[in-house]
C-alpha cells in the first residue's frame, strides 16, 4: 500500500512539472508584422508565489526627445527607473487609471523612480515635449515578453493546462487595447498567429 501511495505521488508530481513553450505571431489584417506587441499568458491554476522577475531592466531612459523602449513591461511592485540623458530637463507624467503620478522637472544624468503596483497600463508623456510618448505594461504574471521586430514572442516553460493567453498594443482596436483567449498549454512547443485591427492611435490618455 505503500509503494502504491509512493508511486502516485511521484506521477501526480511529474505530472504537474509538464510544462510547455509557446510561440505567438502578432500580425494586422495586411499579414504585416506587429512589433511591441505585449503577450502575457496566466496558467488557469494560479502563477508561482513570491515577486515576479524579467531579464531586461526597468527602466526608461529619456534620451534625444524620446522614451525608450516605447514599451516596457514591468511586473506589479516593480520599481522603474527615469534617467534623463538629454540635455533639457522633463516632467515624466501618466494620467492613466490606476497608474496616475507625475515626476516634476529634473535635468541631464539625473534620475527618478517610480512604483507600480496596479495591473495596467501607464501610457507615458512629457509635459515639456509632446511628441514623447511611450507605455508601460504592468502585468501580474511571469510569462510575459512584448514582440520583436518579425513579430513572435516566445514565452518558455508555461505549466501545462488550460491558461489565458492576452495580447496588448497601444494600437489594437479593442477594447482597453487587448484582447484575450483561452489556450491549452502542452509539454509539446506550440505555435499561434494572433491576427488584429492594429488602426487605431496611439495617444496619451
Amino acid at each position: 500500500m505503500r509503494a502504491l501511495f509512493i508511486l502516485l505521488a511521484m506521477l501526480f508530481s511529474g505530472g504537474s512539472a509538464l510544462a510547455g513553450d509557446l510561440t505567438v505571431s502578432v500580425r494586422d489584417a495586411r499579414g504585416q508584422a506587429i512589433r511591441d506587441a505585449v503577450v502575457t499568458v496566466t496558467p488557469a491554476a494560479g502563477v508561482p508565489r513570491g515577486p515576479i522577475r524579467f531579464s531586461w531592466p526597468l527602466r526608461m531612459t529619456q534620451e534625444d526627445l524620446q522614451f525608450q523602449p516605447y514599451v516596457l513591461i514591468v511586473p506589479v511592485g516593480g520599481v522603474v527607473s527615469f534617467p534623463n540623458l538629454d540635455r533639457v530637463r522633463h516632467h515624466v507624467y501618466s494620467f492613466s487609471r490606476g497608474n496616475r503620478f507625475e515626476i516634476e522637472l529634473y535635468g541631464r544624468d539625473q534620475s527618478r523612480s517610480y512604483t507600480f503596483n496596479t495591473v495596467g497600463v501607464a501610457a507615458m508623456g512629457c509635459n515639456i515635449h509632446d511628441q514623447m510618448l511611450a507605455y508601460i505594461k504592468v502585468v501580474d504574471t511571469p510569462w510575459a515578453a512584448k514582440s520583436g521586430a518579425d513579430g513572435t514572442v516566445t514565452l518558455r516553460g508555461i505549466p501545462a493546462g488550460a491558461a489565458t493567453l492576452k495580447v496588448w498594443h497601444p494600437q489594437l482596436v479593442v477594447r482597453g487595447n487587448e484582447t484575450a483567449q483561452a489556450v491549452t498549454v502542452t509539454a509539446a512547443a506550440a505555435q499561434r498567429t494572433f491576427t488584429g485591427d492594429f488602426s487605431g492611435r496611439a495617444a496619451v490618455r
